[in-house]
């Protein structure tokens, strides 16, 4: 990946590019973040920088694929930045605040070459190279429960991609779990997941789905999950699953079921969705449990192995969101992302992970050449 960054007084931009080949200062496609600088600014203000940026970068990067937002007080903001947002893409709004102390974050994934088609309030088509992507952005059930919410989410997404002939099971390569109360909450999600999974027959025999179960939160109190999704279709795509075995185990093990990351590989690259992880061994214990410096350098470590299971390293990794349960803790892990990834996209947010242990996680996006 090609990195590079914009700061003034405003904005912070971190980009990261997949250079076309034989095409010097040509790109492929762009993964994007953007933070505001000033903290003290009023939110329409932050939201009026951020999205007065998003028109540059989409300007400059090309067509935008995928936003997410980060907001720090959904029920008070999430109205606003529907009312101010014009972009016809896929969009994902969650509460979780980022950690540099402002209201607003956000994660623009951009492609040059890139088609897209509305199919539904919730689904959108985005084509280029006979692939087709399918993203489902911000689904909300008015079931009761996390596990009911969980269920019906799932089934929906289900419904959805065989409205256009793919598969919950076959097709599905990456879900986000967004939960409000996590500690309270998760085991809903997990029940119902595993629901799911059997009707489709996504078992420890088959595969799973690289996955984020993450706190996070709507403008309602009623939502206990929000999820979003991303699918593939083409002929062309070749698919593989990640272990890691040597620092991680089977996530069935205890109880869950999702991959530990899944490559993607299409005829002229590849996208490396590396799920939600944390300090965790090959027997699904928690490693150093209250060392907030320990826990997140075998974090990485966890990721590096993922990666080059995957056939990369950091070097292509293009954007990296980082949650933390307790926000003292943000100025340690900030100083260890500086110090080992000072140019890749990235985020840190509040967002308790899924066994209070766990005091960080992080989750990636590498792009590289098949």
């Amino acid at each position: 990946m090609l990195y590079t960054s914009f700061s003034n007084n405003e904005i912070l931009i971190r980009t990261s590019r997949l250079g076309a080949e034989n095409c010097g200062d040509c790109h492929v496609e762009s993964l994007n973040a953007l933070s505001v600088n000033d903290a003290f600014l009023p939110f329409e203000q932050q939201l009026a920088l951020i999205l007065q940026y998003i028109g540059q970068v989409t300007e400059c990067e090309g067509v935008p694929v995928f936003m997410r937002f980060f907001l720090s007080d959904p029920a008070n903001q999430a109205a606003l930045l529907r009312k101010r947002l014009d972009m016809d893409c896929p969009v994902s709004i969650i509460g979780q605040a980022p950690l540099n102390g402002t209201k607003i974050a956000a994660m623009v994934w951009c492609r040059q070459a890139a088609k897209l088609r509305h199919i539904s309030d919730k689904m959108w088509q985005v084509s280029e190279r006979d692939i087709d992507e399918y993203w489902f952005t911000g689904g909300l059930s008015d079931k009761e429960g996390s596990y009911n919410q969980t269920v019906a989410l799932l089934e929906e997404l289900s419904s959805g991609l065989e409205a256009q002939g793919l598969t919950l099971e076959k097709d599905c390569m990456r879900t986000w779990l967004f939960v409000q109360n996590i500690d309270v909450n998760y085991k809903g999600v997990v029940d119902g997941r595993n629901t799911v999974f059997d009707r489709h027959g996504l078992t420890p025999d088959t595969h799973f789905i690289a996955s984020t179960g993450i706190e996070g939160r709507t403008e309602s109190h009623d939502n206990k999950v929000m999820l979003d999704a991303v699918a593939v279709s083409g002929e062309e795509v070749k698919v593989k699953y990640l272990h890691g075995v040597s620092h991680l185990n089977r996530t069935s093990e205890y109880g869950v079921r999702f991959e530990r990351g899944t490559v993607v590989e299409y005829p002229d690259r590849k996208h490396v969705y590396i799920s939600g992880t944390a300090s965790i061994d090959n027997k699904g214990r928690i490693l150093h449990e209250g060392d907030i410096v320990r826990q997140t350098e075998r974090m990485i470590e966890n990721v590096e192995v993922l990666l080059s299971e995957a056939g990369c390293g950091f070097s292509e990794v293009g954007s990296i969101i980082i949650y933390l349960r307790d926000t003292a803790d943000y100025s340690v892990v900030k100083d260890l992302f500086d110090k080992r990834f000072p140019d890749c996209p990235r985020v840190i947010v509040q967002a308790p992970v899924c066994r209070p242990g766990w005091l960080v996680e992080m989750e990636c996006i590498a792009i590289t050449r098949s």
